[in-house]
């Protein structure tokens, strides 16, 4: 397969999810298709004792701290997270439906590398914050249960087809339009909801970060150009701020109509020509 599976999306022509209309017989990319059947494999195997230890390797955990499991922040998004619930098959059916459209828009490379990128960097936040956390309050590890598994690819899928698809329709609820721009704040406000329930800042910080980092990297055109941009930012706040202690010290000030000219040089009149 070709990196640029197709110039259609699959949603193309005012299609989308949660009951807006798709075209017929699109066909579904084998990459999300293992994705699907990957995480939810990864989520049966936590309900039988001999082969809960897998996924509990791959989750962003407390084993993370003291054994160094450093593969967890490239794992955890790939391993199924929650109770045994229905809910899970809903979960997988919202990531189906955003992530193809997705993948058909930035095609298998940039699909891969955003989606990692994004959810590596939003890994190592919510450790950082869960550590910081620790040092503060040495409480207990959390779980980063709001982060785990197909809740960050979820919000990924979600964030990404938002930006690109901006003024498109999605039925909130199946009900509610709304247009899908508005879904980048609406993800961050189900995660909070969430956080005021579990007390999971870390896991709160890494889906935050994964909706504002899948924004830029798609906006800015890269994780380069997006790295490049602040560093830019930040060369121009520390020259400002130099130049204006460098102001201050030599008590130096602009005169408007001076031309740059010393108070003490002698000006022309206007009858000088």
């Amino acid at each position: 397969m070709s990196n640029r599976t197709t110039p259609r999306g699959p949603w193309s022509g005012g299609g989308g999810p949660g009951g807006i209309s798709l075209p017929p017989f699109t066909p579904a990319p084998p990459d999300i298709v293992v994705l699907l059947a990957v995480v939810f494999a990864t989520f049966s195997l936590q309900f039988f004792a001999f082969t809960r230890w897998l996924p509990d390797l791959l989750h962003l955990g407390a084993a993370l701290f003291p054994y160094g499991l450093v593969w967890q922040v490239f794992t955890y998004p790939f391993a199924g997270y929650g109770p045994p619930s229905i809910w899970i098959l809903l979960e997988l059916l919202i990531l189906y439906w955003f992530s193809r459209d997705v993948f058909y828009r930035l095609g298998r490379r940039r699909f891969w590398r955003t989606l990692l990128t994004v959810t590596v960097i939003a890994g190592l936040a919510a450790v950082a914050v869960e550590l910081v956390a620790l040092a503060v309050t040495g409480g207990v590890p959390a779980a980063f249960g709001l982060m785990q598994g197909q809740r960050t690819l979820m919000a990924f899928a979600i964030a990404a087809f938002a930006t690109m698809n901006r003024n498109a329709t999605i039925l909130l609820f199946f009900v509610l339009p709304i247009q899908a721009r508005w879904f980048l704040w609406l993800e961050v406000l189900f995660a909070f909801i969430a956080f005021l329930g579990t007390h999971d800042l870390a896991g709160f910080v890494g889906i935050c970060v994964v909706v504002g980092g899948t924004y830029s990297v798609l906006t800015a055109g890269g994780l380069g150009r997006v790295l490049r941009d602040w560093r830019l930012r930040a060369e121009k706040s520390r020259l400002e701020r130099q130049l204006a202690r460098e102001r201050k010290k030599r008590n130096l000030r602009v005169l408007e109509g001076g031309g740059g000219r010393d108070d003490d040089e002698p000006r022309n009149g206007p009858w000088v020509h």
